[in-house]
């Protein structure tokens, strides 16, 4: 049964339709002239726009910036000690091998 309704969904029919909506949209968005119709976009609204987008942002708590640092810090700690070790430990083995 669910063969069938997906068959039914992606029907050739379907597909013509959903061509002749666009060529009409198409049609729809150019004005007398035939060129395409200019939306007005605006400074004004970018900076609304902008500004809602702000309102969305999640800003962390200082508890949380502070707590991301300490871990970050951290691991580039664990990381100049390894590359350190490694580094120590090529340096002996070329000192080893070729003098």
């Amino acid at each position: 049964m669910a063969k069938e309704l997906e068959t039914v969904k992606n029907s050739p029919d379907d597909e013509e339709k959903k061509a002749d909506k666009a060529s009409k949209d198409d049609k729809k968005s150019k004005d007398k002239s035939g060129k395409p119709a200019k939306k007005k976009k605006g400074i004004v609204k970018y900076f609304k726009d902008a500004k809602a987008e702000f309102k969305k942002v999640v800003w962390p708590t200082p508890k949380d910036t502070t707590k991301n640092t300490i871990v970050v810090l951290a691991m580039c700690l664990v990381s100049a000690l390894v590359i350190f070790g490694l580094d120590s430990l090529f340096g002996l083995l070329n000192k080893l091998a070729f003098h």
